[in-house]
């Protein structure tokens, strides 16, 4: 199992922010975490990275029960994007330096840099479709550009697993397409991490996501299945509002119901 939590429950402040969550990520699965702002997605990824400690119940990450490893040689094996990372690294830093970086987990890089170290991030970065950004100072790349960037920077430590945290926030319809075709390939690729994609948006949960998780409120509402769980049924119980759900091209899209 490369995720088992097990009816988790975190308080903090008297404040109950994971309630009874049970949630298994099985090896050859790639999960999509749907929930809107403050329904406990983040707090559920602390918990994951083992920030967070569970008030009950309990957590497994590959294979590893928290209280018998050490979570610092855990986090090593656990990829984290989030545009919050952006504002941390230097800004004139070169764009091949950004993903090698990854390597070490710094901001900015230290040690001299080896041959082996910029093919394997040549690399990275044609696979993820941003090769002609090679040499380029971050600040000059674009939203979307700087999010492939930071994809490619934790795939350089090789982690088993790569959560993407809301990784499309900010960008055009254009920019969103392009980063989303760039994962659905990733997710496709031999020996891909097993991917976490963290969205409150329904259309960016690409096929590739085998299964999804609904959380609101710090509960887990619907697991399983993503054909299963994004249902117009399954929607309107999440958002409690009838809602209509169109598919198109595997993708599901929500509208409010007349």
């Amino acid at each position: 199992m490369i995720i088992n939590i097990e009816h988790v429950t975190w308080r903090r402040e008297g404040l109950t922010l994971l309630k009874d969550v049970n949630w298994q990520v099985a090896t050859g699965e790639h999960w999509a975490l749907l929930g809107l702002n403050g329904s406990g997605k983040t707090t559920l990824l602390n918990m994951i990275n083992g920030y967070f400690w569970p008030s009950e119940g309990s957590v497994s990450v590959l294979g590893h029960p928290f209280g018998e490893i050490d979570l610092r040689e855990l986090r090593k094996s656990i990829g984290w994007v989030s545009t919050s990372l952006q504002e941390k690294l230097y800004a004139a830093e070169r764009t091949q330096n950004i993903v090698i970086s990854g390597k070490h987990a710094t901001i900015g890089l230290y040690d001299s840099i080896k041959e082996e170290e910029l093919a394997f991030a040549r690399s990275l970065m044609d696979q993820l479709s941003c090769a002609h950004l090679w040499d380029r100072e971050f600040r000059t790349c674009s939203q979307g550009e700087k999010q492939k960037l930071l994809i490619a920077r934790a795939l350089m430590a090789k982690p088993r697993i790569l959560i993407l945290d809301e990784p499309c926030n900010g960008l055009d319809l254009f920019s969103r397409e392009r980063l989303l075709a760039s994962i659905q390939e990733l997710a496709k690729s031999a020996h891909a991490p097993t991917l976490i994609y963290v969205t409150h948006h329904t259309e960016e949960i690409l096929p590739v996501f085998t299964h999804a998780l609904l959380i609101r409120g710090g509960e887990a509402v619907r697991c399983g299945r993503t054909e299963e769980v994004l249902t117009e049924e399954g929607l309107s119980e999440f958002f409690e509002s009838p809602v209509v759900v169109e598919k198109h091209r595997e993708r599901v899209y929500v509208r409010m119901a007349d």
